[in-house]
This record gives C-alpha cells, sequence and structure tokens, in this order.
C-alpha cells in the first residue's frame, strides 16, 4: 500500500513526515517488522536504507516480555485507542539506545500498527536502565494502586494476567477474607504478605502476595505498590505430596496416614451425630499364590480391581482404605451398625469371591474379614484396628471366606500367645529347650540301632511341655530356627558322648522347612560337626515331603552338599504329602518313615503302607515305621521287609540319662 495513504489520517504528507528532524516510524506488531521510517528513523535503527530495515527479522532478538508488552500496546490501541510515552531502550546492530518514545495505532488494511515518534534520546545512569529493564522483564507481577485501591500502574507481567478490564485490588482476590486481611496489615504494619488465591486471566491461581505502603511519585497521593509470585505449580506439587501421603499410589485410597486424616474424623462426627461406628479388616486369602505362580504385575492387577469391586459396595456413609499388601479396611456408621457390617460383609465376601481374567486365566480368591465395633461415645482407632485385625484371624483360622466379629475372648486369646512368644524367647535363651530321645529298633534283631531327637521343654512353672505347645508359635514368630538350631547341637553332642561310651547309635533330627531353604544350613551343620564330633555318618537329617515339592535346583542343591557332609537324609511322615517315589529317585536320600498315621490303620487300609513298603524295596531306601504300638503291627512291617521301627511298642521318648539306662 502507497505510504501516502497509510498516513491520510494525519493530513500530511510524506515529503513533510520525510522532513521531520524527529526520528519516527511504523511498527508492524504482528509480524515483528518496521513497516516505514523516516530518514531520521533509519539513523536511530542504524540502517542504511528502508529497505535493508524493512528486511530486518526483530523476532530473533525480541525478549519473550517485549513480545508480550507490544501485544498488550496492541490490545490497548484496538479497545481505547491509547497513547503511551514511555522509555525504550532500542538495541539497533546490537548497541543499546535508550529514547523516549510516544506510541500510537495506527490502522493499515484492518490490521493495527504501531506509530512510533521518538521524541529525544536519554542518558540515565547504569542502574536506572536496568531497574526499568528489569521491571519490563520480570515474571514477577508488579500494580501500583491509588489510594481507592484502582491501578495506577502494572508491568507486562501484572498485565498479562489482568482478568478483566479496570480490575482493582479488591476484585483482585477469590475470597475478600484475603484482601481484608492484607489491607489491614498494610495499615498495622506499613506492608503485609500472604497466599491468596486470585483472579488472573487462566482462571483462579495461587500467588504470593506481597503490599507496601508509599506514595505515587506523579501524584504524591498515598498508593501500594504489591508484588504477586504465581506459586499455583508449588501447590499442586504439594497437594500431589500431600495426596501420595496419605493415599495408596496402586489403588488411589487412602492409606495407613490417610486413615487418621481423613476417616478418622469421618467416624468422629458419625459419633457425635449419635449413630454407631466398625471397622472391617479385609485380608485376601492365599494372594501370595498369585504373586508366585503369575507375577507381581498380575497380583497389582488383582488388588486394583479388587479394590474397584469393594468401593463399588460401598454406601454414603461407608469408606474404605488400603492398609497395605493384601489388606483393605472399611469404616462404616449406623444407627444399628453391626447388623449393617453383618450384610455388607457378606456381601464383599460374595463380590470379591468371583473369579477374575488374568493372563488368560481365572483367577478366584476368597476374602476373611473381622469386625469390631466401637463400644461407648468414644472413639479408640487404634484399638478398633487391633481388635478388627485379631478377629480376621479369627476368621482365617475357622477356615477362610469367613466373617468373624471381635469379642473378648479374641483379645485373651491374643494376649495368651504373645505373653507364651515372649516365654518361648526367654526359653531359647536360658537353654530351658532340651533333646529327648525315642529308640529305632531293628526288627530283625530288636536291637536298639538309633535315636530320634524330638524337642521338649522344660519349663520352670510349668514342668516338661510337649512340641504341640510351642512348636507352632516357633514357627509363626520365626523363632523355630533357633530351636532347631538347639536341638541339632544337642544331638550331635549326644551322638559323640554316646560313641565315647561304646554305643554305635544312629541320631536323627528333625528340620523345619526354614531352616532347609536357609542357604546357610550345609556350613552349620558343618560348624557342628567340627564342634561336637560327631560321627557325619550316624547323624540323620529328617525333611518331610512338602521340602520336596519344589524339587528345584536349590534343594537339590542343599541336599547334595549334606551328603557330601557324609550325613544320611530321610523324608519324614512320608505319605501325607502329594510326593510321588518316582521323582524321590533323583534326590540323594537314604531313608524313609513311614507316618503313623498309616501304621494305625493296617487293620482296615494297609493297601497305602503296603504300597509304600513293596516301592521302598525296590529303590532301595531304609524303612523306618513311626508310631509302632502293637505286636501285630510289628509282625505285619517285618513280612514287608521293613527294617526299623519307633513307637511305643517300644519306648516314649526319654531323656538322655533314661534312654541310656533303657539300653542297660
Amino acid at each position: 500500500m502507497p505510504i501516502r495513504s497509510v498516513l491520510s489520517w494525519q493530513g500530511g504528507d510524506l515529503e513533510l513526515l520525510e522532513a521531520l528532524s524527529l526520528p519516527v516510524w511504523i511498527f508492524d506488531i504482528d509480524h515483528k517488522r518496521v513497516f516505514w521510517a523516516n530518514e531520521a528513523g533509519l539513523q536511530v535503527w542504524g540502517a542504511a536504507s528502508l529497505l535493508e530495515l524493512q528486511a530486518r527479522d526483530m523476532s530473533q532478538d525480541m525478549s519473550v516480555s517485549v513480545a508480550q508488552r507490544l501485544a498488550q500496546y496492541q490490545q490497548d490501541f484496538e479497545r481505547e485507542g491509547a497513547c503511551f510515552v514511555e522509555s525504550w531502550t532500542l538495541y539497533p546492530n546490537g548497541r543499546p539506545s535508550v529514547l523516549k518514545v510516544k506510541f500510537r495505532g495506527i490502522r493499515v488494511n484492518g490490521r493495527m500498527l504501531m506509530f512510533c515518534e521518538a521524541q529525544n534520546s536519554l542518558s540515565a545512569d547504569p542502574a536506572s536502565l536496568r531497574s526499568t529493564e528489569a521491571l519490563l522483564h520480570t515474571s514477577v507481577l508488579i500494580t501500583l494502586y491509588d489510594g481507592n485501591g484502582g491501578a495506577l500502574y502494572r508491568n507486562p507481567a501484572s498485565r498479562e494476567q489482568v482478568a478483566v478490564a479496570g480490575e482493582g485490588w479488591r476484585q483482585h482476590f477469590v475470597h475478600d477474607s484475603d484482601w481484608q486481611q492484607l489491607r489491614q496489615g498494610v495499615a498495622a504494619c506499613g506492608e503485609s504478605r500472604l497466599l491468596a488465591r486470585v483472579n488472573t486471566r487462566e482462571g483462579m491461581r495461587w500467588h504470593e502476595v506481597s503490599a507496601r505502603a508509599c506514595r505515587d511519585a506523579v501524584t504524591g497521593q498515598d498508593a501500594l505498590l504489591v508484588s504477586e509470585v504465581d506459586i499455583t505449580d508449588l501447590k499442586h506439587a504439594e497437594a500431589r505430596a500431600s495426596f501420595l501421603a496419605n493415599h495408596d499410589v496402586l489403588t488411589g485410597l487412602p492409606n495407613r496416614n490417610g486413615i487418621r486424616s481423613e476417616l478418622l474424623p469421618h467416624l468422629q462426627q458419625a459419633l457425635r451425630n449419635g449413630r454407631q461406628v466398625a471397622l472391617m479388616f479385609i485380608d485376601l486369602d492365599r494372594f501370595k499364590n498369585v504373586n508366585d505362580s503369575l507375577g507381581h504385575a498380575c497380583g497389582d492387577e488383582l488388588l486394583i480391581r479388587m479394590a474397584g469391586r469393594l468401593v463399588g459396595l460401598l454406601g454414603h456413609d461407608e469408606k474404605a482404605a488400603r492398609l497395605g499388601g493384601d489388606e483393605f479396611l472399611v469404616m462404616l456408621s449406623a444407627p444399628q451398625v453391626a447388623e449393617r457390617a453383618e450384610a455388607l460383609g457378606r456381601r464383599i465376601l460374595q463380590a470379591l469371591a468371583v473369579p477374575m481374567r488374568l493372563e488368560g486365566m481365572d483367577v478366584g480368591v476368597s476374602a476373611s474379614i473381622g469386625v469390631s465395633v466401637c463400644e461407648g461415645r468414644t472413639l479408640d482407632l487404634e484399638q478398633m484396628m487391633r481388635h478388627a485385625d485379631l478377629a480376621m484371624y479369627a476368621a482365617k483360622d475357622a477356615g477362610r471366606n469367613n466373617l468373624m466379629f471381635f469379642t473378648p475372648a479374641l483379645e485373651a486369646r491374643s494376649q495368651a500367645q504373645l505373653a507364651l512368644e515372649n516365654d518361648i524367647r526367654r526359653g531359647l535363651e536360658q537353654g530351658e529347650f532340651i533333646a529327648y530321645f525315642q529308640p529305632r529298633v531293628d526288627i530283625a534283631s530288636g536291637q536298639v540301632v538309633g535315636a530320634e531327637a524330638l524337642a521338649r521343654w522344660r519349663h520352670p512353672l510349668r514342668g516338661l511341655l510337649m512340641p504341640d505347645s510351642f512348636i507352632p508359635i516357633c514357627e509363626d514368630c520365626g523363632m523355630v530356627m533357633e530351636l532347631g538350631r538347639q536341638i541339632l547341637v544337642q544331638a550331635a553332642r549326644q551322638q559323640r558322648l554316646w560313641r565315647d561310651r561304646g554305643l554305635d547309635l544312629l541320631v536323627s533330627v528333625n528340620l523345619s522347612a526354614s531352616q532347609f531353604v536357609d542357604p546357610g544350613l550345609p556350613g552349620l551343620v558343618e560348624q557342628i560337626l567340627a564342634d561336637s564330633g560327631c560321627q557325619p555318618d550316624k547323624l540323620e537329617l529328617e525333611i518331610t515331603e512338602s521340602v520336596l515339592l519344589g524339587h528345584d535346583e536349590q534343594t537339590m542343591h542343599t541336599l547334595q552338599a549334606l551328603r557330601a557332609l557324609g550325613l544320611r537324609i530321610a523324608v519324614d511322615d512320608f505319605g501325607t504329602g502329594y510326593s510321588n517315589l518316582a521323582y524321590l529317585q533323583r534326590y540323594p536320600l537314604t531313608s524313609l518313615k513311614i507316618d503313623r498315621s498309616f501304621i494305625a490303620d493296617l487293620d482296615d487300609k494297609p493297601a497305602i503302607t503296603e504300597l509304600i513298603t513293596t516301592l521302598c524295596r525296590m529303590m532301595g531306601l531304609n524303612m523306618v515305621a513311626e508310631g509302632v504300638e502293637t505286636e501285630a503291627q510289628l509282625a505285619w512291617l517285618a513280612e514287608r521287609g521293613c527294617q526299623e521301627y519307633q513307637g511305643y511298642l517300644c519306648s516314649p521318648a526319654l531323656s538322655a540319662q533314661e534312654f541310656l539306662q533303657r539300653l542297660f
């Protein structure tokens, strides 16, 4: 378009503008280029010609703040025909030049351009120039308000975030209470600061707002200088961190922290409203099998879907949480909460038991639920959780896929078990567990050829206790390893003592499953042999069938290491598990002990025992029958080639001294 038509709105002509000594140029804000400049304007920009200046792409070295400021000018030109006089620093050919420039809008072909008139050059000290530039480029929102809360000045960052044109100080805040607090702080101390939600062009944001009383440099009137920093991202990060601290990452349900921060107030309010409250502990039965067989990814997927099923069953006054692993918690309140918990628990059991498809398989797991009802009007969350946990374990003991309510008897039993655990631990430290020895008799000769070492507890108050009273507790509480070690040490020492007296006796010792899978077992046995002087070939370690079911490389490695030490290996209680003699051939075994239950059933069901004895003869394994109590049983075993027996027909387990007396 000819420049004369562009400038016709001024009523002048091109020659007159060209003759002006003041630098004048027209800037195309949209394209970031100079549209036209007079000769003085070319000199300001250090351009040899208008064409050369028009070819410059000003966007290449234009900061975001300057581009933002120019866009704001353009909006003001469009909206209100504004005119500005400001100090600007230009960078012609990379050299700074400070000018006082008057800006106004000019429309060309329907687009708004900017007419720029440089009124004079300015020389300011470096600190002033840099402070002006900093105010222009900073992302901090700076606003100067007059005494009535109207904006006297906004820096580009502040102008960019104004939600509504003409917005005052008070309207800037989402909550009027924040404005009141800030204003009162300034009135009292001259300055104030707070975190507040404010209205911006991008919607509601969190800002750190600082306000300080001052005077307007133009009018001398009281004013307020306000600076704001957007901390919305920080607030979101804090909210996310808080969520993660109080919620389970996998299911999104509240975790143990969330129970106290989110769910506990819900129960407390229910009690204040006159309702009853209850907790339900939910534990998935045999969930470990899913992880072991399908992997943890499938296990996680099952937990997510189970959590979804659980939440889908809950009503308005029922909240769910995940305690960890495969344990969930439900809080509920109702006028008759026990009845409601019973009904909800049955629905949960039914819903969770429905199989789900994982890795192309239909996987089903049941659940065990324990319920604790708050008694009275005082809420003790820790006690209720402990009671619900006890009831849940009672449901597991009752056969799983069941629901049980807490009763005082459960707590009494738990306290008794805890006392027994402590007593066992003390007994192990004090050496109260001793080995008793049940004779092993050669069937052909009737001579005692060995003994099985069996644990007994010589309790200082309760007398001699049998294994059934302490072995299960030791297994549950991780003390069976130490118990097994102590009995093994005593058995090895006793074998050495008997040998020193000229008795050629084999001693067998039971190993628990946890002992056998311990990688340090061969080293422990080797050390015990060295310390005791026991003959390795006169020490037999008994393992159960369940230990062999995995038939993996670690099992084979452990058995071979024990056999390499010279020890004998026996399978104890054979026939009660799921093993078969076909795969037993691959293991370096020396003996097989026929379980006492088969011996007791010889009169009614001899077939299985007949099969066991036949296969043992074929495999060349030494047979030891347990629990022999009658001469008829002994005769039957003798006819089938069984080599040894033990049982009450000969003797119960005896102390080492009694055993020696039995021999002589």
